[in-house]
């Protein structure tokens, strides 16, 4: 794990942590993965207005880079899974808010609180892949799937009541 923090440059620890806290959200004294889920809707409101594979493309750039930062970050702190991470919870955010981009803004707002209950709550699977190394693996695992989860649970009340 401190093999991570060796290979990267000082410089690179700096962005390292302004991306996992997603640029201070995670400094939050109260609910850090809720500041940051709500400090990805812009990203997510950004992403709605471009084609699905430009959204897809952030997801999976969100994704890697939080697993670098993540991990890069953990070993700053000494930490296994720090709080302050919440570059997982925009992943997470930004798939489940992403899967219902076409639907009302209320249907986006039930996966973005859908999202948030998976991830405190962590049912089976979810903390499971929680375990996943390294370190920064598996901070990011358990919200990419908590974010598919979420979207799929939101879709699906959405064609239901739609109809």
């Amino acid at each position: 794990m401190r093999s991570a923090l060796l290979a990267t440059p000082r410089f690179g620890r700096g962005l390292a942590a302004s991306i996992a806290t997603w640029f201070g959200c995670g400094l939050s004294p109260r609910a850090p993965g809720t500041v940051g889920s709500i400090g990805a809707v812009p990203l997510h409101l950004l992403l709605a207005q471009t084609p699905w594979g430009v959204h897809l493309a952030a997801v999976l750039l969100v994704s890697g880079v939080g697993v670098w930062a993540s991990q890069v970050y953990a070993v700053m702190r000494g930490e296994k899974d720090p709080q302050r991470v919440v570059i997982d919870e925009v992943a997470g955010t930004i798939i489940a808010m992403g899967i219902v981009r076409a639907a009302p803004w209320f249907v986006q707002l039930g996966a973005l609180v859908a999202f948030r209950v998976l991830d405190i709550w962590k049912p089976g699977p979810i903390r499971r892949v929680e375990r996943v190394q390294p370190a920064g693996a598996g901070i990011m695992c358990d919200d990419l799937l908590a974010g598919v989860l979420a979207g799929a649970a939101a879709w699906l009340g959405w064609r239901l009541l739609a109809g």
